[in-house]
This record gives structure tokens, sequence and C-alpha cells, in this order.
């Protein structure tokens, strides 16, 4: 089987826009939970709702991997199936490293969705010289003098990056050195890459933030208060202002009793 070190998605040198492959995951979700039930064909409209978006975006969304459907019939389940995971680059096998094996990176570990959606993990890394032959979800920690050796030795493209925000940048720039040229980022800090590097960023904060944002407008509506958020005024605007983030990662954190609280993986 072919690795991530050998082959490159389809999806850039395609033209497919980045709004259009950040939605491709969700009708890929949507549409294994179909074939998982047996269903032959899918509507555009009944894929949409299940997928939450419109319709006609996902028609627009399937004609640039030249999918059309059949009028009368709709798509073709598995065949969408194949052709989205194709495009993602998940009919091939990505080895993956996760450095930083607390809590979270632990979890991840463990998360069985790596494997059933084309993702290996190859290698557990972590600093702590006690965590070194620890299995974990049956995987033995490895120290992270190592880090290099194991890229190279597994052909890793692939970095998730779980470590405290103190030495996510480290981290980062090693795997980076090493060959790496994704990187998934737990880390509640902002990363710096080279051209060519993709890094995308999780982080619970964040999105917590903007759910309050939303919160607070429907409280204010229902109450018939103005929120601040469309006068324009300095306060309101500082209230409810949400960024846009930097190509690549986000930054944001919080403290807990712990220190720095890092998010979690999406489902």
């Amino acid at each position: 089987m072919a690795t991530g070190r050998t082959h490159r998605p389809a999806t850039r040198s395609r033209g497919i826009p980045e709004a259009t492959v950040a939605r491709l995951p969700l009708y890929l979700r949507a549409l294994t939970a179909l074939s998982e039930r047996s269903v032959p064909t899918v509507s555009s409209e009944e894929l949409a709702a299940a997928a939450g978006v419109n319709s006609a975006k996902l028609r627009k969304d399937f004609s640039y991997l030249g999918s059309y459907g059949t009028r009368g019939v709709g798509y073709d389940v598995e065949y969408l199936v194949y052709q989205i995971s194709r495009e993602l680059g998940l009919t091939q096998d990505w080895p993956v490293v996760i450095v930083g094996i607390g809590n979270l990176g632990a979890a991840l570990a463990g998360y069985g969705g790596f494997a059933s959606r084309g993702f290996r993990v190859a290698a557990l890394i972590d600093a702590d010289p006690a965590m070194t032959g620890k299995p974990v979800a049956g995987i033995p920690v490895q120290h992270s003098d190592d880090l290099e050796k194991i890229i190279e030795e597994d052909g890793v493209s692939i970095g998730v990056i779980a470590t405290p925000a103190g030495v996510a940048q480290q981290v980062c720039d090693r795997l980076v050195a090493a060959g790496v040229t994704s990187i998934l980022n737990f880390a509640p800090t902002v990363l710096s890459v080279p051209d060519g590097v993709d890094v995308r960023k999780v982080d619970l904060s964040i999105e917590l933030q903007i759910l309050a944002f939303h919160e607070q407008r429907k409280a204010g509506e229902e109450s018939g208060v103005d929120t601040g958020t469309d006068t324009g005024s300095e306060a309101g605007s500082a209230a409810a202002a949400v960024p846009p983030a930097p190509r690549g990662a986000t930054g944001g954190s919080r403290k807990g009793p712990d220190g720095d609280v890092p998010a979690v993986m999406p489902a």
C-alpha cells in the first residue's frame, strides 16, 4: 500500500477551491452513514440536509469532482464514497505521528476514527523519559530524541502536536525539518511554518467563544436589548468581534487548574 510520503492528494492540482475541500469530509461522513444502511442512491437535497449545507452548494462542489448525478435518480452512494475518498487521499495509507502523550495525546492515540478513515498512527512520541516504552492504546511511546529517525523510517508526512503551548513551536520546527508537510495542531498557540507546510488548528476555546457571541446576540434579540454588536460602538465591537485567523493557525488559550486547557478531537 502506498504511503503518505510518496503520494500527495490531487485536490490542489485539480483546482478544487479550499472551501469545497473543507466540505468534502462532511459529505463523506453523511455518505458513509448512508452506505452503512445500504442506501444505494441519494438526492442532492437529502445529502445536503445530512451534511448541513444547501443543495445548490453541494451540486457546485460535486461539479469540481466531475460528478453530476442522474436526473430523477440522484447520486450513487458507493461511487461518491470512493470518489471523495480518492480526492481526499484516503484510498492510501497515511502514517501519522502524535507528539505529546498527555491526557489529550493518549485520547487521540486511542481514537478509532483514524484507522477507518485511512490514517495509521505510526508512532507516539513524548519528551518525558518515564513515558518511554509505556504502551498507550497498544502502541509503545518513544522518546522525542528519536523523532527525526522515526519520521524518516516510517515515511511520515503528517504530524499531530498535542504538547503544551510553550514547546509546540519547537516541536513544529523539528517536524518540518524532518520532512513533515502537514500538521494538526492541538496546542493553544499560533505556529509559524514555511510555505508548503499546511497547518490545521483545533481549539475548543475559540469555538466556544464564537458560540457565546451567538448566544449573546440571540439573548439580546429575545429581550429587545441592544447588545452593541450592530451599533458600531467601540465597546460593542470589542465584545462581538471574532477576528479572522491567519492562514494555517489560530491563537487562543485559557487557563485551567492544570494550566492551558487544550482542544479536543472533533467528532
